[in-house]
Formats: C-alpha cells, sequence, structure tokens
C-alpha cells in the first residue's frame, strides 16, 4: 500500500510498506519529496553606482584619444616643422597615463576599452622601453677615451666659475658652450678657462663655442637657420681624428620650420661621414620628435639612450619645485665611438643642465 503523508518544511513523504493479507505481500514506498527554491538574482548595483561606472569609463574614453593621437602624429612624422613638435616632446607622460587608463577600464570590467587601451600603451612601451634597457657596454680597455661636455649658457648668464669647475673636476677634454656672447667669453677667462682648456673654435657669427683640451682644427657646418650657427672642429684622439659638433638649434615654439630646417642641415652635413662624428648640445628635441629621429638615422647614436638613461631630463633645470621633466640636451655619436658614462650636472644661472659623457674612440 502507497500512502502519501504531509512533512514539514513543504516536503511530501511517500512510503511503501509491506502489507499482508489474503496470501499477498505489498510493500509501502516511503519517500520525501522536496520543493526547491528558486536560485536568488543577483544583487542589482545601485542606479549611481551604475551611473558612475559609465562616467568613469567615458572619462577614459576620453583620456586615451590624447595618446592615440600623438601615436599617429609620431608614425606620420606630422610633427616635423609644424606646431605638432610641442605635444610630442610630452609621449613619455602620455604613455604613463595610458597605464593608468588600462588598470582602469580593467579594474571596471570594460572589455573593449581595456583593449584598446592595452594596444595604444603597447606601442608606447615598445618606443620607450629601450631608453631604459640601453645597450651600452663591451668597451675595449684599449681604446682611448674622449670626455665630452655641453653646457647652455642661458644668454651667457651660466656662472662662469661653475663651468669652469666643472670642466677640471670632470676631466673633460672638449667643452661646447651654447648662448653664448662675448660677454661670457671674457669671464671665462677671467675664471682660468683657459688654464683648464686652453684651445678654442667659436663662429664668426655663432653664440656656439667649443673649449678644449686638445689641440682643435675648424670645419664648417652647412648654412641653416640654427638659433646659433654650429660650430665644428677636429680633434686627434691618440691619433685618431674625431668631429666634434656644436649644436645649439631654434627652438619649435618660436619657429617650427626653422627648427625642422636645422635638423634638415645638420642631417645634410653628417650623411655619411657620422663614423667618427659627435654632435653635442641643445636640440631642442626629445627622442620621440621625427627630425632628431631622422637625424639618428645617418648613423647617429645617442648617448643617454644607449645607457639607459633616456629619461634624465636636462630642461628646465631653474624651476625651485619642477625637476628638469625633457631631455633637451644630448651627446650623439657614430659608429666608431662607444658610450662609457653620462651625466647631468646642474649649474647657476641656467635654465638647462649640462651633460658630461665619456665615449671611447673605438674605430
Amino acid at each position: 500500500m502507497i500512502t502519501a503523508e504531509a512533512v514539514p518544511g513543504g516536503a511530501t513523504s511517500v512510503e511503501r510498506r509491506p502489507v499482508r493479507g489474503r496470501g499477498r505481500r505489498e510493500c509501502r514506498m516511503v519517500g520525501v519529496v522536496t520543493e526547491v527554491e528558486a536560485p536568488a538574482a543577483p544583487p542589482v548595483a545601485p542606479g549611481w553606482l551604475r551611473a558612475l561606472r559609465l562616467a568613469v569609463l567615458a572619462c577614459c574614453a576620453l583620456v586615451l584619444l590624447v595618446p592615440a593621437a600623438l601615436i599617429v602624429v609620431r608614425l606620420g612624422g606630422l610633427d616635423d616643422g609644424t606646431d605638432l613638435s610641442l605635444p610630442v616632446a610630452g609621449v613619455p607622460y602620455v604613455a604613463v597615463l595610458s597605464v593608468l587608463v588600462l588598470f582602469t577600464t580593467a579594474l571596471l570590467r570594460s572589455r573593449a576599452l581595456t583593449a584598446v587601451a592595452l594596444a595604444l600603451t603597447a606601442v608606447q612601451l615598445f618606443w620607450l622601453v629601450p631608453r631604459f634597457v640601453g645597450d651600452g657596454g663591451g668597451v675595449p680597455t684599449s681604446a682611448p677615451r674622449l670626455r665630452l661636455a655641453t653646457s647652455n649658457a642661458y644668454l651667457g648668464q651660466v656662472d662662469p666659475a661653475a663651468l669652469v669647475r666643472l670642466a677640471r673636476e670632470e676631466r673633460v677634454d672638449v667643452l661646447a658652450v651654447e648662448e653664448s656672447n662675448p660677454g661670457l667669453a671674457n669671464a671665462l677667462e677671467r675664471a682660468g678657462m683657459a688654464g683648464v682648456l686652453p684651445y678654442k673654435v667659436a663662429g664668426r657669427y655663432s653664440d656656439t663655442a667649443l673649449y678644449s683640451r686638445l689641440p682643435l682644427s675648424a670645419a664648417r657646418v652647412a648654412d641653416a637657420p640654427f638659433s646659433d650657427e654650429p660650430t665644428s672642429a677636429e680633434v686627434a684622439v691618440e691619433g685618431r681624428t674625431v668631429r666634434v659638433v656644436a649644436v645649439h638649434t631654434y627652438y619649435p615654439l618660436g619657429d617650427s620650420r626653422k627648427w625642422a630646417a636645422g635638423f634638415d642641415a645638420l642631417r645634410s652635413d653628417v650623411a655619411g661621414r657620422a663614423r667618427n662624428a659627435v654632435l653635442l648640445g641643445d636640440f631642442n628635441a626629445t627622442l620621440d620628435h621625427t627630425p632628431m629621429r631622422r637625424l639618428l638615422d645617418t648613423g647617429l647614436t645617442d648617448t643617454h639612450a644607449e645607457l639607459g638613461r633616456g629619461f634624465d631630463g636636462t630642461w628646465p633645470a631653474d624651476r625651485p619645485v619642477l625637476p628638469p621633466v625633457l631631455q633637451l640636451d644630448h651627446v650623439l655619436h657614430g659608429d666608431g665611438l662607444k658610450a662609457v658614462t653620462v651625466a647631468e650636472r646642474t649649474l647657476p644661472g641656467t635654465d638647462h643642465r649640462a651633460v658630461v659623457a665619456e665615449l671611447a674612440v673605438t674605430g
């Protein structure tokens, strides 16, 4: 016999029990059928929280337009001779912004925006990471060394005694000075520059000058609308000739076309003879600017990047709070030289940090 009984909790008990009678055996089935409650729906975020998430994602989408635009400008070389050269200087900092947006969109679980942020970040890191890594090293110990320094004198306002002291303490062989003038030249002489770097070459109409511990042979650079006409000279390092060019390009904020034309002239001048050349000074450009990258394509290497120091800022150096955020001062060299060390030094009276580099003459 089968019976059903109600049990607490909304269940039904079913039993089958054996029943004897009339020569046969019956069984009673006993069982329990339990009512299963439907699963609870996931909690729904409050309306204001959903609205906040959408607002943050919208802001992230707008922010990503900045690195996207800069990538297009850099890939297309659109900053060459245009005012777009100004925002291109901020590429490394925009890359940091891209990384922050990447983490934000991933945290908010927006697959589409995370994918876009990841792609933009990857492109920028492809450009920037090699400057951290560097490929210096392997310099033959027997190779002669050439120590060079460059300083933008800020319209002759650099402290002359500090500049002479830098040349002496850093054992500089060749010093390039940009934005010099007769007043500074006389002040350097009074401060004892002749006793440290007795040889000097300066262009007739130039505000750049080269001071050297070794004899210099003046050389000419192709005419161009530079801020200061570059000064070039040759120096012999243990029988090996190195051509040194002191550079100060026009600043892009003043005239971006003149700025680009200056790089064109440098590129034409160094093409085919970059191997034993050193170009140093205030280039008014970072490694992301198209004219600078095209100049490097002639066979030159940036000493900072070669040693993994591609983000050491040199400008502005005269702000009480803001550290130097842009690397505008460079030491470039050809394949016949190899970077050994590079460092920056702050001098009173100027808005640029001086750069001191040691190169091994290998070719």
